[in-house]
């Protein structure tokens, strides 16, 4: 109801009014100002109400029914992308861990017994599977293309005759049928408990891998490094408190592991379903990217479509379980990891601190050594101070004696040195000089040959200035003349310029169009408009018919070229874009060649 209709609703009551109610009272139905009801129209309405309120409601329905389908197509169309996407990488990733294993049994064959042993498995398994195949999966391929070609030769040759001819006996087929289909289940069945067999033992040798993986994290917690054990203290106590330290440290790591760890075995019994059902609830997860746009409604209508016999309430719960699951899971691979930093910081935190303790041990040693050698020291170097007094002052007596008979030596051989020496000085002096004079005379020689040459060089200078004036001068006059040549040849143009000009004013004057104004002529309508508005033309004349012929191509012709065609469907397929497109279109031929004559050779050169 909206406010316009509940206007109609409030009543205005004022006490002067009171006569007038008292006086309608009193005349009741009979009063002129009512009039009687007519049930049978009141009746018609409201059926004719119900009838479009039955055609709304039906409507709505039909539209909430479509909004439903369409909705329902939208997932199914993102599911069937992001299955696509799932398929891809895990296609990829099967390819990409078959291609490595491949290489490293192809590596490590030569070298490795064993991985001989599994490559030599691995082809065994190939040649079953390629036997297997031909013995049980092709007689059913065999067998279902036999009866095909059997049905259709049955639509071929309906008549009784034909099917005799052909011997078809619909109950030997089903015979046939039937057994083959004991056979395959017999083997479907041989295979699932091959199939199961191999699960349970996976499944027990996963379970001693636990069991082991549990001894040795146990080990690993509470065992003492073997680098801490063995380092050698000089302190006793030292080391006992940091073995104490390290135990301690290692009991709160463990005790929050094992929180954690019982927190995971108290989630995981609270799961209540199956291990199959529990299975596809983490594939489909898994199938969904984190980072995509609504993951939450997809993997929920994914798990309802694929666990029908669990609910929605059921799904969210198992969720929520599971989200604490892998927080769980988190917190414990986050504190094996703070473990290992924390144990290798403690490690070498008591690798220093023991080492800081060797090196003050070492030092108050070292000291005692020190002090001991430095007593020892002193009382030998008294004693040799002593005796090297007493050998010093000998050699001081010697010294001096030996130095009075080297003076007398080194002054006798100063003199005889001085006298060599002025022998010398005089040959020098001599041969200075006659290589001063030898080097004059040279020096005289040079500067005469220097000066004839500089006589000659400008002899040639003025002979080649002149021959460089003459032939200035000639390309002075040459210049000239082709100056003159080319302002002739400007001129000639010019000329011959005007002269085309002339001619070319003349045959336009020849050609001019001479109209007279016709001012009626410009303001009738054109023989297009008249037909147009069909002025002129005749009763009789089909109004379907182009009003001007058209020479062009017909949209048959264009639709027959080969070419039209390909396009059009790479275009319906959105591939007219792509290489392959750009590839074929070139080399797909015309409905009709060219003629030679008509081709084009620009781009052949």
């Amino acid at each position: 109801m909206s406010g316009r209709d509940l206007r109609t609703f409030i009543t205005t009551h004022r006490t002067s009014d009171i006569d007038n109610l008292v006086v309608r009272m009193k005349n009741g139905l009979f009063s002129q100002k009512y009039k009687p009801v007519d049930y049978k129209q009141l009746h018609a309405l409201t059926e004719e109400k119900k009838k479009a309120s039955a055609n709304i409601q039906l409507k709505v329905k039909k539209v909430e029914q479509a909004s439903k389908t369409n909705k329902e197509q939208m997932l199914l169309k993102q599911h069937h992308q992001i299955w696509w996407q799932e398929h891809k990488r895990l296609s990829e990733n099967r390819h990409n861990v078959e291609t490595e294993i491949q290489t490293f049994l192809d590596e490590g064959s030569l070298e490795c017994e064993l991985l001989l042993d599994m490559s030599d498995f691995a082809h065994k398994l190939s040649k079953e599977l390629v036997t297997y195949q031909t013995n049980t999966v092709d007689p059913v391929w065999q067998l279902r293309e036999d009866l095909k070609c059997r049905l259709s030769e049955m639509q071929c040759y309906p008549s009784q005759k034909s099917f005799m001819e052909y011997e078809f006996i619909p109950v030997k087929v089903l015979e046939q049928v039937d057994f083959v289909k004991e056979q395959q289940k017999t083997i479907l069945e041989l295979l699932n408990q091959e199939k199961l067999a191999l699960e349970q033992e996976l499944e027990d040798c996963k379970n001693k891998v636990l069991i082991y993986s549990f001894e040795e994290k146990t080990g690993l917690f509470h065992e003492v490094p073997s680098q801490l054990l063995a380092l050698e203290c000089p302190y006793p106590d030292l080391k006992s408190s940091v073995l104490n330290e390290f135990h301690k440290f290692a009991d709160e790591y463990w005790s929050k592991l094992q929180e954690i760890d019982q927190q995971l075995n108290i989630i995981s019994r609270n799961f209540g379903w199956s291990e199959d059902d529990h299975w596809v609830y983490q594939t489909v997860i898994n199938q969904y990217p984190s980072d995509l746009q609504s993951r939450r409604t997809l993997y929920l209508d994914m798990l309802q479509r694929h666990l029908p016999h669990k609910s929605r309430h059921d799904l969210v719960a198992h969720e929520k379980a599971w989200d604490q699951y892998h927080f769980a899971r988190n917190q414990r691979r986050a504190l094996i990891l703070n473990w290992a930093q924390a144990r290798k910081a403690f490690l070498l935190k008591a690798v220093m601190t023991i080492a800081e303790a060797c090196a003050a041990h070492e030092t108050e040693v070292m000291l005692a050594n020190n002090r001991r050698k430095q007593q020892e020291i002193c009382a030998d170097l008294k004693g040799k101070v002593l005796q090297w007094r007493a050998h010093q002052e000998e050699t001081a007596r010697l010294e001096a004696a030996v130095a009075v008979r080297s003076k007398e030596k080194e002054d006798e051989r100063e003199k005889i040195q001085k006298e060599k020496e002025m022998i010398q000085r005089a040959e020098e002096k001599e041969k200075v000089r006659i290589y001063w004079a030898e080097k004059q005379r040279k020096w005289q020689e040079m500067e005469e040959k220097d000066l004839h040459r500089l006589a000659e060089l400008k002899k040639l200078m003025i002979e080649q200035a002149t021959k460089d004036k003459e032939r200035v001068k000639f390309r002075q006059e040459l210049l000239g003349k082709r100056l003159m040549e080319r302002k002739e040849l400007s001129l000639q143009e010019a000329h011959e310029k005007e002269e085309r000009e002339r001619r070319l004013e003349a045959l336009r004057q020849q050609v001019a169009i001479v109209a007279e104004i016709d001012p009626a002529r410009m303001m009738a309508d054109t023989v297009a408009s008249k037909a147009k508005m069909g002025i002129g033309t005749e009763e009789e004349c089909v109004l379907q018919r182009p009003l001007f012929t058209l020479r062009t191509y017909s949209e048959e012709q264009i639709i027959s070229d080969p070419r039209v065609r390909v396009e059009l469907a790479l275009r319906e397929a959105g591939l007219h874009k792509s290489l392959y497109a750009k590839e074929i279109l070139p080399k797909i031929p015309p409905l009709k060649l060219p003629r030679r004559d008509m081709e084009s050779t620009v781009f052949k050169m």
